[in-house]
C-alpha cells in the first residue's frame, strides 16, 4: 500500500495515541485481545505464527509505513491472530480499531486501497508457503535470502548486502526449520562462495544461483518481498 496518499494521512491523523517500541519486546501477542491496530512510523516489527508444537513460523518483517493488527477488523470480540515482534526501536501510531472500521467503511477510496494491500500480502504469503511446500527447507532458506534481497538489499561491488541483522534462529523461523539446519545450509552455501557473513550481515555473491535452485518465476520484487 502507498503510504503517502491523502487516504493514508488522514487516517493516520486519527490516531489516539503514539507508542515507543524497543527491541526484543512484543506490540501485541497471538490471543490478546484486540482493541487496536498499529501504523508503523519508524523501526522494524516481526509478524510470526507460533505452531501447536512450539515452533514459530515468522511471515514477514513489518517497517515504516506499514500497519500491523489488520487481520482483527470486522470480528466481534476479536483477537490477535498473530504475534508482533519489535526487531528495532521505533514509534508506531494506536489506532482503536472501530476507528479504522468506520474509516474504511466510509472511505470507499481508503478501503479499494486496503483491499489492494490486502491482497499483495496475501499473494507474498502464498508465494512463501509454495516455496517451503515444494522445495523444502533448502528452497525455504534460499526463496528467504532472495526475498531480502528485493526487501533490504544495498548492492556492492562484491554482490548483494542485505542490511538487516537477524540471528540464524531468526532466520530459521522464516524457514520453518531449526536453528542448526539453518546454520548447515548457510555453511555449506558460504564454502560454495554463494554467500559470506560478516558482523552478522550477509551478502550474496550469486544470487542466480539461488534463483536457479528453487526454479524461480522471477516474480516481482513488489510479491517476492519479505514486507
Amino acid at each position: 500500500m502507498e503510504k503517502q496518499t491523502v487516504e493514508m494521512k488522514e487516517l493516520v491523523s486519527k490516531a489516539h495515541r503514539q507508542l515507543e517500541i524497543k527491541k526484543d519486546t512484543y506490540l501485541f501477542r497471538e490471543g490478546e485481545q484486540a482493541e487496536e491496530v498499529y501504523y508503523i512510523q519508524s523501526g522494524k516489527i516481526q509478524i510470526s505464527k507460533i505452531a501447536a508444537d512450539g515452533q514459530e513460523l515468522a511471515l514477514r518483517i513489518c517497517s515504516k509505513g506499514d500497519i500491523v493488527g489488520e487481520l482483527t477488523l470486522f470480528a466481534e470480540q476479536a483477537k490477535y491472530l498473530l504475534n508482533a515482534k519489535v526487531l528495532e526501536d521505533g514509534i508506531v501510531s494506536c489506532i482503536q480499531r472501530d476507528v479504522l472500521e468506520k474509516s474504511l467503511l466510509e472511505n470507499n477510496k481508503l478501503a479499494l486501497e486496503f483491499m489492494k494491500w490486502m491482497s499483495d500480502h496475501f499473494r507474498k504469503t502464498q508465494t512463501k508457503f509454495r516455496d517451503l511446500v515444494l522445495h523444502g527447507k533448502k528452497g525455504a532458506l534460499y526463496s528467504t535470502l532472495i526475498r531480502m534481497c528485493n526487501s533490504y538489499g544495498v548492492m556492492k561491488e562484491n554482490g548483494i548486502l542485505i542490511d538487516l541483522q537477524l540471528t540464524n534462529q531468526e532466520l530459521a523461523n522464516f524457514c520453518g526449520t531449526s536453528r542448526e539446519v539453518v546454520n548447515r545450509l548457510l555453511k555449506d552455501l558460504r564454502e560454495q562462495g554463494i554467500i559470506s557473513i560478516k558482523r552478522g550481515k550477509i551478502t550474496v555473491h550469486n544470487l542466480t544461483y539461488l534463483r536457479n535452485e528453487i526454479d524461480c518465476e522471477d516474480c516481482p520484487p513488489e510479491i517476492c518481498s519479505i514486507d
